[in-house]
Parts: C-alpha cells; structure tokens; sequence
C-alpha cells in the first residue's frame, strides 16, 4: 500500500483536533491508533509516555485527540470514558480498549493482535 511511499510512520504520537484530521489520518496511513483523551484526567496523562513507546516499537500511527474540540468524535465513536484507545485499519475501525490505563505491553499486544 501507499503508506511506506507517501507518508512515514511517525515515532511519536501526533495530535489532531477535529474529524476531518482524523479522516484524513485514517485515509493515509493503514494502521492508526487513536488515544482519545480530555484536559486533567490523570489516567490520559499517565497513558501518553506509553503511547511514544508505542510508536517506536510498533509500525501503527499513533494519535491523540480530546474530543472537546470536536464533540463529533464523542458522538461517532460513542466515548463514555477515557482514555479510550481506537484501532484503525485499512480505513475501518476495528478495536476498541477503554479499560483505564493500560501498559505499553498491553497496547502493543492490543495493536499485534488486532492485525491479525
């Protein structure tokens, strides 16, 4: 696929504010995870050192977004907690973890698994 040749992995976790950045991201790339976060939750603060962690050791394209700048994210993917972590491949949704903090093992397991 194009993603390797349009657009490198990034190593780090990159933010986004609205939708269409997400649509955009998910378009791009083949493998996307989604940190979705707000402002002062200490388990989002805690979970994003793990997410660069993440980015270094998997090929996944990890993103961070607080759905206060966009309430549609809330709403399309139905966010009742965060942090909660979005899979995306191939343009598709195709993971879901919002079980509060989880260790960059358990994200990686969670990115592995879901691939296969």
């Amino acid at each position: 696929m194009s993603s390797s040749d349009s657009t490198a992995t990034p190593t780090k976790p990159i933010r986004i504010e609205t939708a269409d950045e997400l649509d955009a991201l998910v378009a791009d790339h083949d493998r996307v995870l989604l940190d979705i976060y707000t402002k002062g939750c200490t388990l989002c603060q805690s979970i994003e050192p793990v997410l660069g962690t993440v980015a270094k050791a998997t090929d996944v394209v990890v993103a961070m977004i607080n759905p206060q700048t966009d309430m549609t994210i809330a709403e399309r993917y139905s966010i009742r907690s965060v942090p909660t972590l979005l899979r995306f491949d191939d343009g598709e949704l195709v993971g879901r973890l919002d079980d509060g903090f989880q260790g960059a093992q358990a994200i990686i397991d969670f990115v592995e698994n879901e691939a296969e």
